[in-house]
């Protein structure tokens, strides 16, 4: 329990801060499932899209403070190389 005047602000600040990089976590998430799952159904017409999308949610998120940068690089490559296999599976 907060007893000092900043702490008690602080404990505040954790809250507000806590939702809103929940809400920007949950849309990340969401975004790379779509990918995932028009991966598994070989949707590739739908792909391209999604994946465009996943990619600016990601950015976003490390643009508002939610991920590091380091982890937004590896989310992208790994969602992209994961895409450049569907599709190379696809034209074989």
């Amino acid at each position: 329990m907060a007893y000092h005047k900043s702490s008690e602000k602080r404990a505040r600040q954790d809250i507000k801060r806590n939702a809103r990089n929940r809400t920007v976590m949950s849309e990340m998430k969401t975004a790379v499932t779509k990918v995932k799952e028009a991966i598994e159904k070989k949707d590739l017409s739908a792909l391209d899209q999604l994946m465009r999308d996943a990619q600016s949610v990601i950015a976003k998120s490390r643009r508002k403070g939610v991920i590091h940068v380091n982890n937004m690089a590896r989310r992208i490559g790994r969602l992209t190389k994961n895409v450049n296999k569907a599709k190379a599976e696809a034209k074989k």
